[in-house]
């Protein structure tokens, strides 16, 4: 079975920062691209990013370039997403997903395969 599990979620003020964690199982961890996403009650869910299976390309949303950082260690079997000045608005339900095909920008829903039940950031002003 598949598992997606992340972490690392919490309560910051604005200006601050969180790393995110998403541990996978169940799958050939190397091989599929990641994403991280993330939903506001009563929006849809947005890609916040994503990194190709070799790690070495990565897309960011315009919302959280140049703030955030995608990363992730394949011998581990982790993806991180690295938070840096925060913003209020950053406040969401984060997700961490799989992906069979990499398409880039691979940051829509529809396109991921397996997902987490995602880790919880809440930014104070």
């Amino acid at each position: 079975q598949v598992q997606v599990v992340e972490s690392g979620g919490g309560l910051v003020q604005a200006g601050g920062s969180l790393k995110l964690v998403c541990t996978v199982s169940g799958i050939t961890f190397r091989n599929f691209p990641m994403g991280w996403f993330r939903q506001t009650p009563g929006k849809e869910r947005e890609g916040v990013s994503c990194i190709n299976s070799g790690g070495s390309t990565t897309y960011y949303a315009d919302s959280v370039k140049g703030r955030f950082t995608i990363s992730r260690d394949n011998a581990e079997n982790t993806l991180y997403l690295n938070m840096g000045s925060l913003k209020p608005d950053d406040t969401a339900m984060y997700y961490c997903a799989a992906v069979y095909k990499w398409t880039p920008p691979t940051l829509f829903t529809y396109e991921y395969d397996y997902w987490g039940q995602g880790t919880q950031v809440t930014v104070a002003s």
